[in-house]
């Protein structure tokens, strides 16, 4: 009987430890999203423009995908860019592409918490191997 009692035991903290987690949801981090002057579209356009222009991606070693991740500061500017999966050796690849960012005409209007401007994330993802980009 303390056999069965055990395995019954066993199966009720394995079935609470696989059952789906109900925390509370956490708020968006912003009410507005950080917007291009024409929109997200235009944006890829012309980042993949100074791509193309400021980049020669035969002097790298990438072939796939590629996903470029760009911080939009409450000043509307692009301050900072992440680089995934991680490149070895991609200081100058990280260099040409924060040169060509820096080519792109148009500032962003940030993206506002209640009536305040935070920083935001845009997301590009470039596959080196056609020269397209996803559109996600």
């Amino acid at each position: 009987m303390k056999k069965y009692l055990l395995l019954l035991f066993l199966l009720c903290i394995g079935a609470k430890s696989f059952s789906q987690n109900t925390s509370p949801v956490e708020a968006a981090p912003y009410t507005q999203k950080a917007e291009f002057p024409g929109g997200d579209e235009a944006f890829k356009k012309q980042f993949m423009d100074m791509l193309h222009a400021y980049v020669d991606t035969q002097s790298y070693a990438i072939n796939g995908k590629v996903t470029f991740v760009i911080n939009i500061a409450p000043d509307g500017k692009m301050n900072r860019l992440d680089v995934l999966p991680k490149i070895k050796n991609a200081e100058m690849f990280i260099d040409d592409v924060k040169y060509a960012m820096k080519k792109i005409k148009g500032k962003w209007k940030p993206a506002m918490k209640d009536s305040t401007p935070v920083d935001s994330k845009m997301i590009v993802k470039v596959d080196f191997s056609t020269n397209g980009y996803d559109h996600d």
